[in-house]
Order: C-alpha cells, then structure tokens, then sequence
C-alpha cells in the first residue's frame, strides 16, 4: 500500500510540475492525503489536459497505465 502512495504521490508532484518551474502546491502536503484522494486527484489533474501535442500524449500515457 505504501509503495502505490509513493508512486501516486510522484505522478501527482510531476502532473503538476509539469509545464511550470515550479509545484503550485507543495508536494509534502500531499502526503496527508489517503490514497482514495490522492487517485481523485490523480485523476482530476488528468482530466484538465486540453489540446496536446503528440509529445505531451506521450509524456501522460506514464500516467495513465497505474490506473
């Protein structure tokens, strides 16, 4: 159980990294969270990509093969 918080937790921090220079939340805050919200919120960061380039599909799909 640990170990799919930890991954969830990494591709949450990456999702939001992603495209900035810096996390909009701090990523330690995250670790509160219990697994039924960190997959919510997995899944909601995921559902806000609009229009992609094929390299940024790409880049998502890592994601999207935990679920």
């Amino acid at each position: 159980m640990k170990n799919e918080k930890e991954a969830l937790l990494q591709d949450i921090e990456e999702l939001i990294a992603y495209g900035r220079e810096e996390p909009t939340i701090n990523p330690a805050l995250l670790a509160y969270l219990e697994i039924d919200d960190l997959i919510s919120t997995k899944k909601k960061l995921l559902e806000r990509v609009g229009k992609l380039s094929e390299e940024d599909k790409e880049w998502l799909e890592q994601f999207k093969k935990y679920e």
